[in-house]
């Protein structure tokens, strides 16, 4: 999968600005960012849903405008909102979706039980949709999205709504599944924990991609630890410790935050050099969040 030079607007607000990467075959690449970031809009025109702007986007060797009936006969999508009829069984909904894709009789059946089962609901098989649990259903709809034997499957939010318990076991199954198949996966999420799992991330904010690399060298590129001070003054005291240890010091969402390679030693100075002024000292190794906030100055969750 190759996105080139993607834009996208609604009306005057762009929602998609210069977007490029690439996705390798088999690889779990995850696009983060806040709701309003462009996730939704990039996956739509993955999806041939929505014409791009500008630039073009290849999926599976296909242009998504020239030739999305292709496109659509390669890709498996299981979108944010409910996509099953709650009135018929997970076999049944998975039926209709094989005759959409021109697959009838023995053949059929037989992929409707394998994918029921590799996704752990055969024995809910039977039972109508509306009375299975969130997990259960997200688990359908990701048998449904690989029925047809995607090469590219695209998943938005596929986890939002669901409780703890019912995000790892999608992603048990999905992991699951990637062992048994060689299949490229695009998912959405503005959850840490999910973008961690994936082999590369693109990280959208505003429509712009600002980071793309694997969890691990993205993290890697913050110098040492991050450093979060809690005080009633934070820009008093940001310009105070950049003062007095020649060090930058960024507020962001009223927390003063440091880099620092030795974070655990330089507390015990912070808070012996600024005695009253600081509420509360929190040290800890970088994670994507930090990312986001050293590529854009706010934190993930201001774009909600």
């Amino acid at each position: 999968m190759a996105v080139e030079a993607l834009g996208h607007c609604y009306g005057d607000r762009p929602a998609l600005e210069d977007v490029s990467f690439e996705v390798g075959q088999g690889e779990l690449f995850g696009l983060l960012g806040p709701n309003g970031g462009g996730k939704t809009t990039l996956l739509r025109i993955l999806a041939t849903l929505l014409v791009p702007a500008s630039g073009r986007a290849l999926v599976a060797g296909r242009d998504v405008v020239r030739d999305p009936v292709a496109v659509r006969r390669r890709i498996g999508v299981v979108f944010q909102h409910p996509g099953l009829d709650p009135w018929l069984t997970p076999a049944e909904n998975l039926r209709h979706q094989g005759h959409l894709y021109g697959l009838r009789g023995a053949a059929l059946a037989e992929r409707t039980a394998r994918s029921l089962d590799q996704l752990g609901v055969a024995s809910r098989a039977d039972d109508l949709v509306r009375t299975l649990s969130g997990g259960l259903r997200r688990r359908v709809e990701l048998a449904k999205g690989l029925l047809h034997h995607p090469d590219v499957l695209l998943l938005d939010e596929p986890t939002v709504g669901l409780d703890p318990g019912g995000r790892r076991e999608f992603w048990s199954s999905l992991a699951a599944l990637r062992e048994e198949r060689v299949i490229s996966v695009v998912v959405t999420t503005h959850l840490l924990d999910e973008a961690e799992a994936c082999d590369r991330v693109g990280i959208l904010d505003r429509g712009r991609l600002v980071a793309l690399g694997s969890p691990q060298a993205l993290e890697g590129g913050i110098r040492g630890d991050v450093v979060a001070l809690e005080t009633a003054e934070p820009d008093r005291l940001a310009a105070a410790v950049a003062e007095r240890f020649d060090t930058e010091a960024r507020v962001v969402d009223g927390v003063v935050r440091i880099e620092r390679l030795d974070g655990a030693a330089f507390v015990p100075r912070l808070a012996e050099s600024f005695p009253g002024l600081i509420r509360s000292i929190t040290v800890g190794r970088p994670t994507l969040d930090d990312v986001f906030v050293q590529r854009t100055g706010h934190r993930l969750r201001d774009g909600d």
